[in-house]
This record gives C-alpha cells, structure tokens and sequence, in this order.
C-alpha cells in the first residue's frame, strides 16, 4: 500500500499533471510537494536571482509560494491537503534523497519550455535511474 508520495514540483505544466495524476491515483496516500531551489549558475536564472537577493530566506519563500500556492489550490479540488517541503541544491540529488522517506515518486517529465524540457527532462531520468523507490514519470 502506498502511504506516502512524494511530488516535486518546479511550476511546469508537467510538475502540474504529475500532481494532479497523483491526487487522482494515491488519493488515500499523504501527499507531499517538493520545491527545490537549486545551487546558482548560470543555467538556473531563479536560484542565481536568490542567490543576489538581501534576504535569501524572503526570496526562497516568495519563490517557492509561486509554485506551493498553485499546487493548494490543485488540491482542494480533490479536497485534499498537501504538504510542502523545500529543498536546495541540486534537483535530481535532493528529490534522490528526500525520496529515502517515500513510498513513491511521482514527477513530471519535462517543463514548458526549452532550457527547462532539457534539465528537467534530465531530472527525471536521474532519479529514475537513482530512486530507491519506485518512480513514475507523467509526461
């Protein structure tokens, strides 16, 4: 039985469909989202804008409210609460290693656009391929 998904999220439309896929599959399962903010370069325009912020803790909670709020909302819609965590560094080795806590992960294959269809596309593949639970990619 499945008792614990983990879904991290990054604002993409597939971030989206992977939580709505598994608020309609694990819908008596604890259902935590995970928003990471990753380590800045010059690939992630996000994290290097907080990493250039005066307040780093301000910036990462307005950041990751831009995708938490929309992830609530898609929620309640199946009457359901959600929790969220934050995690910072690199995607794949973070969703990897909160994923220890989990039954399952449930993550979208790629984001909406380019720069974000490749990182995150190749997110998904590493924790694919680094996962010890099972994973399940929505694309």
């Amino acid at each position: 039985m499945t008792s614990r998904v983990l879904v991290p999220m990054n604002g993409s439309e597939m971030a989206e469909k992977a939580l709505e896929f598994a608020l309609e599959t694990y819908s008596d399962a604890e259902i935590t989202v995970l928003n990471v903010i990753g380590v800045p370069s010059w690939h992630m325009g996000d994290a290097a804008g907080l990493a250039l912020s005066g307040d780093l803790s301000e910036a990462t909670e307005t950041q990751t409210e831009i995708v938490f709020e929309p992830a609530r909302e898609l929620a309640a819609t199946h009457n359901t609460e959600i929790k969220t965590i934050i995690g910072v560094g690199s995607p794949s080795q973070t969703i990897t290693k909160r994923a220890e806590d989990f039954d399952i992960v449930v993550i979208g294959n790629h984001g909406s656009d380019l720069s974000s269809r490749l990182l995150i596309g190749n997110v998904a593949a590493t924790v694919t391929r680094r996962s010890p639970i099972p994973v399940t990619v929505v694309g």
